[in-house]
């Protein structure tokens, strides 16, 4: 196992860093679930996708008797074009919870309902230091920031000629990084790198020919980000195992180092035996790991028994430092979940 999960790393950042490389902010998933298509392809399984949008992966197991499902995320934070104002400039609303105050000056892409995209940057509505006497202290949220588009417009009419109108997608430049020392850097580790840990684990299955020890369905879902990805899970499903981020700061336990399991949050506590099964994994495995408790948190498990679904349910993920903000994660984080899964799976 050893040998294997190191040949992984090279594997999971090629992986990582392309999905990343594409724009899917909530409700603007296909293009991704085009790739995770291409993925399953690649490594021989069958992929089907739901009327929804998400997409899932069949992996034959052992015991063709049970089933059990992984499910990671694939939508993003965005924003969406609310309005153009007098002077050109855009007014936008949030995808999701983006932490609006590091926005401040990141670019960004309009993309019509032509598919037509156009730069820009989001901006302060007191950008300027020489100018603005509030330019530091001005809140930074919707009602005091917009999108500075990268064309001459000076009126709201001169944006509608482009094609801009309300409801367009704006795609947030992620300004994804692997450092030398084993760090991925990016907006949107939360939750590409989990889904990235899925395919890495499908690849490794495919390639070493080795079967896990029941049928497992890959579940790539694209509504999380808003509350409801997993409400709809397929029927005859035992266990479902949300790989998300692991959260890190004030008295939590976990880092960038550790694959993190959650006990309870927001949606209250989580499968008791699954996640004392998936503990006990961890220590006899000696992973470096940390049982959290994470009160401003939801998941897809979450969102699936909200909807009525009858299924164990637990969460983990490797530490994900400024979650929905600039966010980092290493690789012995990646590399610990990526262990913890495989030992989930009976594969070791």
């Amino acid at each position: 196992m050893e040998l294997l999960v190191e040949r992984l790393k090279e594997d999971y950042f090629q992986i990582v860093q392309e999905i990343l490389g594409i724009d899917s902010p909530s409700g603007y998933t296909f293009r991704v679930m085009k790739r995770i298509a291409r993925y399953a392809e690649e490594a021989g399984f069958a992929f089907e996708q739901t009327r929804k949008g998400s997409g899932m992966i069949t992996i034959p197991g052992k015991d063709t008797g049970k089933t059990i499902a992984l499910i990671a995320h694939v939508d993003t934070l965005g924003a969406m074009v609310r309005s153009a104002s007098a002077e050109g400039e855009l007014s936008f609303t949030r995808v999701g919870g983006p932490l609006l105050p590091t926005l401040d000056g990141e670019y960004c892409t309009v993309c019509t309902r032509e598919e037509k995209r156009y730069t820009g940057t989001f901006l302060s509505k007191s950008p300027a230091v020489h100018v603005h006497p509030d330019s530091a202290d001005r809140p930074r949220n919707e009602e005091n920031m917009y999108i500075r588009l990268d064309e001459q417009v000076h009126n709201k009419e001169e944006v509608a000629a482009l094609g801009i109108s309300a409801g367009d997608y704006v795609f947030i430049d992620p300004k994804t990084v692997v450092t030398p020392s084993g760090f991925l850097k990016s907006r949107f580790i939360d939750d590409k790198a989990s889904a990235a840990c899925l395919l890495a684990v499908m690849r490794l299955l495919s390639a070493q020919k080795l079967r896990p020890a029941c049928n497992v369905t890959l579940f790539f879902s694209v509504y999380e980000e808003v509350g409801h990805g997993g409400a709809w899970m397929p029927q005859g499903l035992e266990e479902i195992l949300a790989v998300d981020m692991g959260c890190i700061g004030l008295d939590l336990g976990c880092d960038e180092y550790k694959v993190s399991i959650c006990a309870k949050d927001s949606h209250g506590p989580y499968d008791y035996e699954l996640t004392t099964r998936l503990i006990n994994l961890a220590k006899q495995a000696s992973l470096s790991y940390a049982v959290d408790i994470y009160p401003r948190y939801g998941s897809d498990v979450g969102a699936a028994w909200s909807a009525g679904n009858d299924i164990k349910g637990a969460l983990i993920g490797p530490g994900v430092h400024a979650s929905h903000g600039m966010e980092r994660t290493h690789w012995q984080g990646i590399e610990n979940t990526i262990r913890l899964l495989l030992l989930y799976l009976g594969v070791y």
